[in-house]
């Protein structure tokens, strides 16, 4: 039996604010850790990170803090920094920022999932998530962003 458009999309979404709703981990530094695949391509890692820190922009404003990122050496980290920056955050790993200055943890994570990859990011209050299908010239978005927000 094939589900229909509507209902697998109900059920992803479903899926997704579950996955989304899960604890993140925290290094030894402070810093959330990331996680993603070393296997994933930089066009298809520049691409889920274009389309994920354009979401989050969407969501907290772009420039409006500094983001502490604790980044692994995956193409995703080295894409998810570029688009950071691209977006005008500044990007810092020792939390160091000066008084005056809004920093916002961010935790990542890119994973398998039926054949596809769901890309996560996630600070304290928000948590964003969506899934890919991932191409020969990068990264198309398959299911609707999943967005949770907690006070």
């Amino acid at each position: 039996m094939r589900l229909h458009s509507p209902v697998r999309a109900m059920m992803v979404a479903g899926f997704l604010a579950f996955v989304l709703s899960g604890c993140a981990s925290v290094a030894p530094t402070g810093l959330i850790a990331g996680t993603a695949l070393p296997e994933i391509s930089d066009t298809a890692a520049g691409a889920i990170a274009g389309d994920m820190v354009s979401r989050l922009a969407e969501q907290v404003g772009p420039r409006t803090a500094a983001v502490a990122l604790n980044q692994d050496d995956t193409p995703f980290g080295r894409a998810l920094e570029a688009a950071l920056k691209g977006w005008g955050y500044a990007v810092v790993a020792d939390q160091k920022t000066g008084d005056r200055t809004k920093l916002i943890s961010l935790a990542y994570a890119v994973e398998p999932f039926e054949g596809q990859m769901l890309a996560r990011l996630s600070t304290a209050s928000l948590k964003i998530g969506r899934v890919y299908s991932i191409t020969s010239v990068g990264a198309t978005p398959t299911s609707p962003l999943s967005v949770m927000q907690s006070s």
